[in-house]
């Protein structure tokens, strides 16, 4: 199976540790201008939409994309269950090919979701939102540091929730320099427990090639935040401004 494919309906119960409101309260601080109110923002690889719904309900007008159907239609059933909320547009597509209806003030990638690209995606992907922020709005995303994914090289790790268990086994691999990782996920049906397997990569991108590609396709004023929420798990942001088309 694809990545998410059997996970997707299982994702939020296994990430109910994820901090989602210090995350969102550094984003919106990342985004945000002197001047602005509610923002135009793209989540990029959205997933299950909690973060998106969590902006939705500040004010936000939020575009969600993502590669998993699954996923998305997680969100969707989330942002129904949500009529206070001006719902999100949800579009599937692969981040590198991104293709929005016009402009956004902002976007950010959160949760791993740089990770999954591999580095010869991340120069497309930059110049489609060099083309789709305004000038002078700012990307902001998060990723695991090279050395934090090396460190989870034969790494075992259980989740479970009351109707699932997910067995997660790591593998670096030095020539791909990405963790491979398979998930095995039982899942309660009835009296029997049902087992789907899928296989997850996490490409290590050095945060000077991340900034050298960023500043190729237009970007500026490329900051490492290396204190930001979840750091003590070896994550690391970046915000970079927009310039001019």
């Amino acid at each position: 199976m694809s990545a998410y494919d059997a996970l997707a309906a299982w994702y939020d119960g296994f990430t109910g540790d994820v901090p989602y409101a210090a995350l969102a309260d550094f984003y919106e601080q990342a985004l945000h201008r002197e001047g602005q109110g509610n923002l135009t923002l793209l989540d990029l690889c959205c997933g299950t939409g909690t973060l998106t719904l969590l902006l939705a309900r500040r004010g936000h007008e939020l575009i969600g994309v993502d590669r998993s159907p699954e996923m998305l239609a997680v969100a969707a059933e989330k942002a129904a269950a949500a009529p206070e909320v001006t719902a999100p547009l949800l579009l599937c597509q692969e981040a590198a090919e991104l293709d929005l209806f016009g402009t956004v003030q902002g976007a950010y990638c959160a949760l791993d979701g740089m990770n999954y690209l591999p580095e010869e995606d991340l120069s497309p992907l930059f110049d489609r939102l060099h083309l789709f922020i305004e000038p002078g709005g700012r990307f902001a995303f998060d990723f695991h540091a090279p050395e934090h994914l090396r460190a989870l090289d034969g790494q075992v790790f259980v989740d479970e929730t009351e109707d699932a268990l997910c067995l997660w086994r790591g593998e670096f691999d030095a020539a791909e320099n990405a963790l491979i990782y398979g998930m095995d996920i039982f899942s309660r049906d009835g009296a029997l427990w049902r087992r789907r397997a899928e296989e997850h990569v996490e490409y290590a991108h050095a945060p000077e090639t991340l900034k050298r590609l960023l500043e190729s396709a237009g970007f500026c004023d490329v900051r490492l935040v290396t204190d930001g929420p979840m750091a003590e798990q070896g994550r690391l942001f970046i915000i970079a401004e927009n310039l001019p088309h």
